[in-house]
């Protein structure tokens, strides 16, 4: 009897032993094995996060993200993905295998893919750059009012050139670039009513080698500032190599060709980013489509150069104090398009629909393909 008790006595250690083994093995993880209080994150890359431009201006935001919540988060990253269904979907769910449950798309031909994966993955919280597509548990869109410092860098070129000819280079003849070229325009117009602007669409994103050809074929007409929207410093090492002036896009990226940096429009990712993926660890995401303006932050102009004429410093900073405090709206009437159609009104200006149903080049600018 005595001997039943001191073996019974034995297995209730053994067991309480191995009961604190497995505790001390499994800290604070979930049967998955995952650690319950580290959030993963995916974020999927169209270029290379050291691209100079688009992509490294996302991955600030991702490393602001990074900064903020620290070891409460964990990051993954997938570079050069292309704008293809299968490809997009594949690096969403291989970072979903890795336990993300919040993964950022950042470029509009990935919208499709998430949103299937949205359908597929309902406990997973979708993030889109760019794209119109949402729903209402989750899957939400942001971008931002772009054409309010691009308008910016319009009164900065058109103070600046002494030929009153602008270069643009274009990645696609679409809505969102022709609202980036005609706030440009309009801008420029706005200090300088004999500027021209010509436009060259390269047709592609990231086309370093063909984005400098472009703004070389421009130089060659006589543009002595040129802007672009796509994605490298090609444009802006071409007009250095020239001995003209730039204005760049995404980023501050005055080093690639500081000679002939004026300005750049800008993104702050991380002004969206930081809190709404607080709002989804908390629990509290509720699906928007977010427009994020120089407001609040999350578009803004570069750090203007000493290139810069004071009087076009002095007209930027008071325009950009009106954007600021809503009084300001960049398409305002009258507007007429490059075939001399009225397209907004005098006395009228266009909201954010408005914007976005651009389909046309307003007066004084032209645009070609390359």
């Amino acid at each position: 009897m005595k001997k039943s008790k001191k073996l019974l006595s034995v297995l209730l250690i053994l067991v309480m032993m191995g009961a604190l083994f497995l505790t001390a093995c499994g800290g604070e993880q979930g049967g998955d094995g995952k650690d319950e209080d580290v959030t993963t994150i995916g974020f999927i890359y169209i270029g290379s996060k050291t691209d100079g431009g688009y992509t490294q201006a996302q991955h600030l935001g991702t490393t602001a993200v990074e900064d903020y919540f620290g070891e409460k988060v964990k990051i993954l990253t997938a570079e050069n993905i292309e704008e293809e269904k299968t490809t997009v979907k594949t690096a969403a769910v291989n970072m979903i295998s890795e336990g993300a449950s919040i993964i950022v798309g950042t470029s509009y031909g990935f919208m499709d893919a998430l949103e299937e994966c949205a359908q597929e993955y309902p406990e997973v919280t979708f993030l889109h750059f760019s794209g119109n597509k949402m729903n209402d548990t989750n899957f939400g869109n942001y971008f931002g009012a772009m054409e309010e410092p691009r308008y910016l860098s319009g009164i900065i070129a058109g103070l600046k050139t002494e030929t009153n000819k602008l270069g643009y280079v274009a990645a696609f003849p679409y809505t969102e670039v022709l609202i980036g070229i005609n706030a440009f325009a309009l801008g420029a117009q706005s200090v300088n009513p004999d500027v021209e602007v010509s436009v060259v669409y390269i047709n592609s994103w990231n086309d370093p080698a063909n984005e400098k050809i472009a703004a070389e074929s421009l130089l060659a007409q006589g543009c002595d500032v040129i802007a672009q929207h796509c994605d490298s410093a090609g444009p802006q090492i071409a007009a250095e190599e020239k001995g003209v002036w730039a204005v760049g896009y995404n980023l501050d990226s005055r080093d690639a060709a500081p000679g002939a940096f004026l300005t750049a429009p800008i993104w702050h990712h991380d002004k969206y980013l930081v809190p709404t993926i607080e709002k989804v660890i908390g629990g509290t995401y509720v699906p928007e489509s977010y427009y994020g303006t120089m407001q609040d932050g999350y578009v803004d102009l570069a750090e203007m150069s000493d290139l810069v004429p004071e009087e076009a410093k002095t007209k930027v900073e008071e325009i950009a104090q009106q954007m600021k405090d809503g009084t300001f709206k960049v398409f305002s009437g009258e507007i007429k398009d490059n075939q001399g159609n009225v397209v907004v009104a005098e006395g009228e200006s266009l909201d954010r629909a408005g914007i976005w149903q651009i389909e046309y080049l307003v007066e004084g600018v032209t645009g070609r393909d390359n």
